[in-house]
């Protein structure tokens, strides 16, 4: 024990950096360099360090995915397309129980192929479909929990800056972890439409139905809806068609895809001088925060592999857990718990380049060591979803705490996304039990 007081120390006064409110960026760069002299560690080495963050990270051009992702997800939120295809989809399933809130949840799978912007989706969910809930008398905590699970598809469902990240960090290919995404982020989409529909058959005054008004032609409905959703479907076809395809890279797509959203901005009349300027700000704002949180996780984990940190964690696992089923489900519950605490960024680059060789050195007979690394991406992302959800730091929660009304209180989200979290895990579950759930379109297409 005594070998590991380093790193351990390290992990201490992480903890306590983080829960004293200074930016995160800065408390990782901070205590990297602190031990740097604690540990005795050569001022050499943070040449390298300095390096690897040029090299890694500054220069890399898959890293220039970030802020156009963040630029089409923003431009598109402008464009009033989620406001009109929510609209459609209400009047379609106005007349049933919980009809709004499955709307709102199918608004959020297809968004979620379209933007990937966590902040944007919830919001922009919460002010178009939060004031209808409370005049339609749904329960308060369904309508949180609805709102903010379908919001948070954005990180997971392609095109994903999660997943661009992580496919940076673990050195695996972008297009593989944008396919193997696809099913499980369309399955935990459907498992919130089941909760959805089942609750509300139980119990319909949970969701009570829209009033009755004069009834619009199914057909005239069924057209309405297709207009509006061939604007996401042209956009999510120009960036993972082109990726799949292989005629861009993922950076080149996320080109494509903010270009066609400035396009479809302009279409819709909604390319103002005011939404793009707020575009500029808010992705370079954005884009300045993860790139912050990259530098600053490169100092910390440089130097606590240094002291011997990667060797810790290793033996710690290795110590607890036998087999590869669960050294896994091990780092899973680890991951899960990191969640209640820490962002996503920061868990990612801190916590993956530590368990990445121990996953990949484990034989869970599924291929390579390339597959097993896609497999266990994958898993992380959808794990890291619920970090969005879960008190007391989940983001979804305070983004829709920020715009709903009095009578919405913090007790009532806590209460209604539940559910939705339990959900999550039951599809985490299911896509470690199930691998081919994440594996088959990647092998599919890669055929």
């Amino acid at each position: 024990m005594a070998e590991y007081a380093l790193p351990l120390a390290m992990v201490g006064v992480l903890i306590a950096g983080i829960f004293s409110g200074y930016p995160v960026a800065f408390v990782l760069a901070g205590v990297g360099i602190l031990f740097t002299f604690i540990g005795d560690v050569p001022l050499l080495f943070l040449n390298t360090v300095s390096s690897r963050i040029f090299t890694g990270t500054l220069t890399n051009w898959l890293m220039l995915a970030v802020p156009l992702f963040v630029f089409m997800g923003l431009m598109l939120e402008k464009s009033d397309i989620a406001k009109n295809l929510l609209l459609s989809l209400e009047k379609m399933f106005a007349q049933r129980p919980g009809g709004l809130a499955l709307s709102v949840t199918i608004v959020g799978v297809v968004m979620a192929a379209s933007t990937g912007i966590i902040g944007a989706s919830v919001v922009m969910l919460g002010l178009m479909a939060l004031p209808v809930m409370i005049k339609q008398n749904y329960s308060m905590s369904l309508a949180a929990g609805t709102i903010c699970s379908a919001g948070t598809l954005g990180i997971l469902i392609p095109p994903s800056i999660m997943l661009v990240l992580v496919g940076d960090i673990l050195s695996i290919s972008i297009g593989d972890l944008f396919m193997g995404a696809v099913i499980p982020g369309v399955v935990l989409g459907g498992l919130y439409a089941a909760y959805i529909l089942v609750t509300t058959w139980l119990d319909p005054s949970k969701a009570p139905p829209a009033p009755k008004s004069e009834a619009t032609p199914i057909g005239e409905l069924i057209v309405t809806l297709a207009k509006h959703l061939v604007a996401p479907v042209l956009l999510i076809l120009g960036v993972l068609g082109s990726i799949v395809a292989g005629v861009a890279t993922p950076t080149e797509a996320a080109a494509i895809g903010a270009l066609g959203a400035t396009l479809l901005a302009a279409f819709m009349g909604q390319l103002t001088r005011k939404n793009l300027v707020e575009c500029v700000q808010e992705t370079a704002l954005t884009s300045a925060m993860i790139l912050s949180v990259a530098i600053g996780a490169t100092v910390f984990s440089a130097i606590f592999k240094r002291v011997g940190g990667d060797y810790m964690i290793e033996d710690a696992v290795m110590a607890i857990a036998s087999g590869p089923y669960q050294t896994l489900f091990l780092i899973m519950a680890l991951i899960f718990v990191l969640g209640f605490f820490l962002e996503w960024i920061e868990i990612s680059y801190v916590v993956l380049p530590l368990f990445a060789p121990i996953i990949a050195g484990l034989d869970f007979g599924l291929g390579n060591s390339g597959i097993t690394l896609t497999w266990f991406a994958v898993l992380v992302a959808v794990n890291l979803q619920t970090s969005f959800l879960t008190p007391p730091f989940g983001y979804a929660l305070f983004y829709l705490r920020g715009i709903a009304p009095p009578e919405l209180s913090i007790g009532q989200i806590y209460r209604g996304i539940v559910p939705f979290v339990l959900i999550q895990i039951f599809g985490l579950m299911l896509c470690i039990l199930f691998p081919s759930l994440v594996l088959w379109l990647p092998a599919a297409l890669g055929n």
